[in-house]
């Protein structure tokens, strides 16, 4: 019985903690992501103007995905975190 508890009590404190660090982890790739892109644009510029310049707007519509991709992990983080609470209150 008391095994039992405790795996629950760290069940319940280890959900928020997991959904953090994913959270974390999406964001972190997407901005490595446009850190490269940015990287490459600079690379590029002196040598291939035409490239750089259409990697310079996928780097720009990336940035707008990026931001989408932030609004919606934020919104289920906190969707997340609430039915979490909710169970335990």
């Amino acid at each position: 019985m008391a095994t039992l508890i405790l795996i629950e009590t760290t069940s319940l404190l280890i959900r928020p903690l997991a959904l953090g660090v994913r959270l974390t982890a999406n964001l972190t790739a997407g901005h490595l992501l446009i850190q490269l892109i940015s990287t490459a644009v600079i690379a590029l510029l002196p040598i291939i103007p035409v490239i750089s310049t259409l990697t310079a707007i996928i780097l720009f519509l990336l940035t707008i995905l990026e931001i989408a991709v932030a609004i919606i992990q934020a919104y289920v983080f906190v969707l997340l975190l609430t039915l979490y609470l909710q169970e335990n209150i």
